[in-house]
């Protein structure tokens, strides 16, 4: 009986042997599979967070450009609104100095002709006024 018992076990406990050697070696492909795969989900990882970066990159970029231009346009618009109110003002002034012009000489006329009882010539009244207003403008 031990004859012929011995080499059936023998046998089975061969087939074992090869199973878990085969086994151990669908593990041993199986983990380096795995590994592959995390360094490959690791590069993917790096590549997708470098693009996240270059666009962000590229629109803050192009935000600033953005923002660049439309301070400049702005700039552009306020210069030319500043320069058109200085231009109004200054006809505004003109304007105003005329007509101060214009009354003073009436009123320096008046009061000539009501002081001395002469009336002076209306150029002399208008240079003396002239110089009058301008020496008050410039100082």
């Amino acid at each position: 009986m031990a004859k012929l018992a011995l080499p059936r076990i023998g046998s089975i406990l061969e087939q074992r042997q090869n199973r878990i050697e085969d086994n151990l070696g669908m593990a041993q492909n199986l983990k380096r599979e795995s590994e592959a795969d995390a360094k490959a989900y690791e590069a993917a990882i790096v590549e997708a967070r470098e693009q996240a970066r270059s666009s962000i990159q590229l629109a803050i970029k192009e935000m600033s450009e953005q923002s660049q231009r439309r301070q400049s346009e702005l700039n552009d618009r306020l210069v030319a609104e500043l320069k058109s109110a200085e231009e109004r003002i200054g006809e505004a002034k003109k304007k105003a100095m005329s007509n101060i012009s214009e009354t003073a000489e009436d009123i320096v006329l008046d009061a000539a002709e009501s002081l001395i009882g002469v009336a002076p010539s209306k150029d002399s009244i208008r240079s003396a006024v002239l110089n009058k207003l301008n020496e008050r403008l410039e100082g």
